[in-house]
């Protein structure tokens, strides 16, 4: 188990600033998200938390000591860029990247072949990396990648090419790691993911951390007491009863008589405040309070940091 800390990163490139005073922890066991858009510093990052390239300034600390080049035997990385060797036998090249993290052939001989079994490679193991599907191709570099079973895990856009049912067994397979005792990192655009399997996250825009915290309890810091109601029953009614302490924002006619209508909370009023209003005149059906996406946040919080900036 491995608590990752950056601290104060800085990283220029000639005259781009690429990383600027960056801190983030990724927690002992938990998923963490590290987002921006592109050219945001989260590939300098992570490159610098792989000891690949060095910061200006800042430091890279594991369970509180500064990392180590060590420790690069406890930290499994899935890079952007993807690259095997397309001349080489999927399982001969598999072999050769577990002995590269120091396990020996016979064991990674034999864990690689329930893997692949697993993800439903194994008939592929005699045969070229170049008659891999771009998928097929990623599978193997995920497995190479979690094989030594690294008490860090760093996945830069790990769902990247992979269709909804391949995206869902990586899914599930982090997940494990996590149960496990690895503590993950993952860059990704895929929002939907962030929400499904991330314990904390940051966002990264220009160099900075602009957002970061527990994707919990940043998606309820995002709330704006929005709630959608679904009832059967004259619309007009239903608005008149909407008196001052109530924005209706939009509407929508559903299917069988039921329309939905979003509607905003105004001055400190409460759900059973609108209930009240609202039941003399329509059948409520259902009602529930709009939280925003991480993609919505996404979008919000870097159109709001570019016109601040």
């Amino acid at each position: 188990m491995a608590e990752l800390r950056a601290e104060h990163i800085h990283k220029r490139y000639r005259d781009h600033r690429a990383l600027d005073d960056v801190s983030i922890t990724v927690p002992e066991k938990s998923i963490f998200g590290l987002l921006g858009p592109n050219g945001a510093g989260k590939t300098s990052l992570i490159r610098i938390i792989n000891q690949i390239t060095g910061p200006d300034e800042g430091k890279v600390l594991i369970n509180g000591r500064p990392l180590q080049r060590e420790d690069i035997s406890i930290i499994g990385y899935l890079p952007e860029e993807r690259g095997l060797y397309k001349k080489m036998k999927v399982g001969e090249q598999a072999i050769y990247l577990a002995r590269l993290k120091g396990m020996s052939k016979l064991e990674a001989r034999k864990k690689l072949r329930a893997w692949f079994d697993r993800f439903g490679i194994l008939e592929w193991w005699a045969k070229p990396i170049e008659d891999l599907s771009k998928g097929m191709a990623q599978k193997v570099q995920f497995i190479t990648t979690v094989l030594h079973e690294p008490e860090v895990l760093i996945l830069d856009e790990p769902f990247s090419g992979f269709d909804p049912i391949n995206a869902e067994l990586i899914k599930s397979e982090i997940l494990r790691l996590r149960s496990e005792g690895a503590t993950v990192m993952l860059s990704t655009h895929n929002m939907g993911s962030v929400e499904e399997i991330c314990d904390d996250m940051a966002l990264i825009n220009e160099g900075k951390v602009i957002l970061e915290g527990k994707v919990k309890d940043v998606k309820n810091r995002f709330k704006e007491n929005v709630y959608d109601i679904y009832f059967k029953g004259e619309f007009l009614g239903f608005t008149n009863a909407l008196w001052t302490g109530f924005e209706l924002l939009d509407k929508e006619g559903i299917e069988d008589g039921l329309t939905r209508a979003r509607v905003r909370m105004l001055e400190g009023n409460k759900v059973n405040d609108l209930l009240t209003a609202v039941i003399p005149h329509v059948q409520v059906n259902q009602l529930r309070e709009v939280i925003p996406s991480m993609n919505d946040i996404f979008i919000r919080t870097v159109k709001n940091e570019k016109k601040h900036g």
